[in-house]
Order: C-alpha cells, then sequence, then structure tokens
C-alpha cells in the first residue's frame, strides 16, 4: 500500500505541475477585426496549452516596436508590405511567422454618390504611412482620379501623382484614423474592418475596392526574426486557422461580407 502510494505521489505532482506550465504568448492587436480574430481563439488555444494576454494598441507604430524589444511576442494588424518598410526604416529584427486574412481597401465618400460627383479642388483623406498612402493612391489611380509615375506600384507617394486634373488636394492621417475624417473630406480611403468597428456608415458603400485577390497585402503574425519556427508560435497558428470561432469573427467585423476579405491561408496558395 504504502509502495503504490509511494508511485502515486509523483504522478500527481507531475500532472499538476504540467497543468501549470502552459505555454504562454502575449499578442499585440488594433482594435476591430485584429482584436475579434485573436480574442475569438483564446479559449480554443487554453485548451491547447497556450494561454493567450492580448494588448490593444490605437496606432500603427507601438506593436512593432514592441516585438522587437520583447515586449510582446507577436503582434497581429500588419501586411508584409508595412513590415519590409518598418524593418527598413527602424532596422527591427522582425518577420512573418505565417498569414491570416485579406483585408480589401476602398474609396469612400459621404458627400457624393459617384466618382464623376468629386468636385474640382475636392479633399482626399489618405493614410500617412508610405506603403498604405501607396496603395491608397493606386486605388486612386484605378478610379480615374489621378495618374502616378509609371511603376512606383504601392511605394508611391503624394510626390509621385504626375496628373490631377482635380486639383485634388489631401489630408494625411494614420490608416486607423481615415474612418473619422470621411464626412469632412469628399472622398477618402477606407478600411472596411475600421468602418465595421466605428459604426460611422456602412462599409460596403465605397464606390471602387482594390481587389482582394493580391495576397501581398494578407495580414501577418509578426515576430522577431529568430523566433518565427518557434513551435508554441506555430502552433497558435495552426490553431487560429482551424478554428471555426476566428472565422466567424472575421466574417463579421468584415459586415459579413465576403467580397470584403479572404481567407488567405484557404485562398490563395
Amino acid at each position: 500500500m504504502k509502495i503504490q502510494q509511494l508511485l502515486i505521489a509523483p504522478l500527481i505532482a507531475l500532472s499538476v505541475l504540467s497543468a501549470q506550465a502552459a505555454d504562454k504568448l502575449k499578442i499585440g492587436v488594433l482594435p476591430g477585426v485584429y482584436a475579434d480574430a485573436i480574442g475569438a481563439v483564446v479559449k480554443e488555444a487554453k485548451a491547447q496549452g497556450i494561454e493567450v494576454t492580448v494588448v490593444e494598441f490605437t496606432d500603427w507604430t507601438t506593436p512593432n516596436v514592441a516585438v522587437d524589444a520583447g515586449d510582446l511576442d507577436i503582434n497581429f494588424f500588419q501586411h508584409q508590405p508595412f513590415l519590409d518598410n518598418a524593418i527598413k526604416k527602424n532596422g527591427f529584427k522582425l518577420a512573418s511567422a505565417g498569414v491570416s486574412f485579406l483585408a480589401n481597401v476602398g474609396l469612400y465618400s459621404l458627400k457624393h454618390k459617384s466618382l464623376n460627383d468629386i468636385p474640382q479642388g475636392g479633399k482626399v483623406g489618405i493614410a500617412n504611412d508610405p506603403v498604405n498612402q501607396g496603395r491608397g493612391l493606386l486605388l486612386l489611380q484605378k478610379a480615374g482620379l489621378i495618374k502616378l509615375k509609371p511603376g512606383v506600384g504601392f511605394l508611391g507617394t503624394l510626390d509621385d501623382i504626375v496628373e490631377n486634373p482635380k486639383k485634388l488636394s489631401f489630408v494625411e492621417v494614420e490608416g486607423p484614423q481615415l474612418v473619422r475624417i470621411t464626412g469632412d473630406v469628399d472622398i477618402a480611403q477606407g478600411y472596411p474592418h475600421f468602418i465595421v468597428a466605428s459604426k460611422a456608415f456602412n462599409p460596403s458603400s465605397g464606390l471602387v475596392y482594390s481587389g482582394i485577390e493580391d495576397a501581398r497585402f494578407a495580414i501577418q503574425f509578426v515576430t522577431k526574426s529568430e523566433r518565427t519556427k518557434d513551435p508554441v508560435i506555430q502552433k497558435f497558428i495552426k490553431v487560429f486557422q482551424g478554428s471555426d470561432a476566428v472565422k466567424a469573427a472575421i466574417h463579421k467585423a468584415f459586415a459579413n461580407d465576403n467580397k470584403l476579405y479572404t481567407l488567405t491561408w484557404l485562398n490563395v496558395k
């Protein structure tokens, strides 16, 4: 009897220690679809032995600083071109550990019902960071409102506009804040998931949209360069991508409108 007790006691102790030794991840997000998607998988991750702490930010700079400094394990808010530019500008030792959804971008107006109604000298709200500004300018070019220098692509800036027949002026703000100024300008670059979160207007009311097949703008799970193959991070991403709750949260965050996003890991090879 005593021998059995001696054998069982260490097993019980080992079981308790295992339960207490869950892997932990601290993940930085922005409000809206990013926070909603990660929040949706917290319980499933915990069931798989990963305790997730979500830290919410309101800007596009601090989350990269925090991961680079080791204050976060992952951030979840940016696409690869944005990350590439941040690394080039700041020398971050960061890289993508995996891919998530692809968000569409639109041009929205609360004053005009068509692109033809945009007046001479009209005001345009556009993102102030290089990559997202370039993406917005490409959309304005697609809409026929401006023309850019050949070949600048998504790295174009306001200085690369070579034709502006309506003599449009530009108001530059951080991407998440564009929804706040849409009513103050004639047309604004907009992100449907931020519009949904703000409840300011209909995210499906864009006058024109970028192509959702453009996989280079899919949102990434970003970590330190040496941690991209970290088994805990990779396990979390696998749980995330396989979660029906995550898929439902993303769909809801995009106003239940399939044309506003793509689940990149399912649709883009």
